[in-house]
């Protein structure tokens, strides 16, 4: 089975605050997007960094900034439990459907057995963490 092409999409960063957590990564040279997203049902502002600015269709892996909203959503309480740093790693995939009901089949365990509406208006779902050796892994599709 191929639920491809498979790809790191990007790497989601819990912080404190987006200018703070920006510093590094503009340091670094990384290319700011200059649109924050405000995700309401997520409780979350994001900014992403690029590691180049190819098109679409050779997407660079990005850097996912995540500010909570309040410390009742879920990187509000991550910070509050875990402190600021990497809360999930995401993978674009080719037929997110396909592999959500493959993985689900395999007794993995997820978090959304239905996709549901991202940043950027994109289709994710999450997989348990239980299932993936302590990471949270974000499926979207491509």
């Amino acid at each position: 089975m191929t639920f491809g092409p498979i790809h790191v999409d990007h790497i989601g960063i819990a912080v404190n605050g987006l200018e703070e957590g920006s510093s590094f990564w503009r340091l670094l040279g990384l290319i700011e997007n200059p649109d924050d997203e405000l995700v309401e049902d997520q409780g979350v502002t994001t900014r992403f960094f690029s590691t180049s600015n190819k098109t679409d269709t050779d997407h660079p892996t990005l850097i996912e900034l995540l500010e909570p909203t309040s410390e009742d959503t879920p990187i509000g309480r991550f910070i509050s439990k875990k402190g600021t740093g990497i809360q999930q790693l995401c993978f674009r995939v080719g037929d997110l459907n396909g592999l959500i009901q493959h993985l689900i089949e395999n007794n993995i365990h997820m978090i959304d057995q239905v996709p549901r509406k991202g940043s950027g208006g994109k289709m994710i779902a999450f997989v348990h963490p239980k299932s993936t050796g302590g990471v949270l892994v974000e499926l979207t599709q491509a």
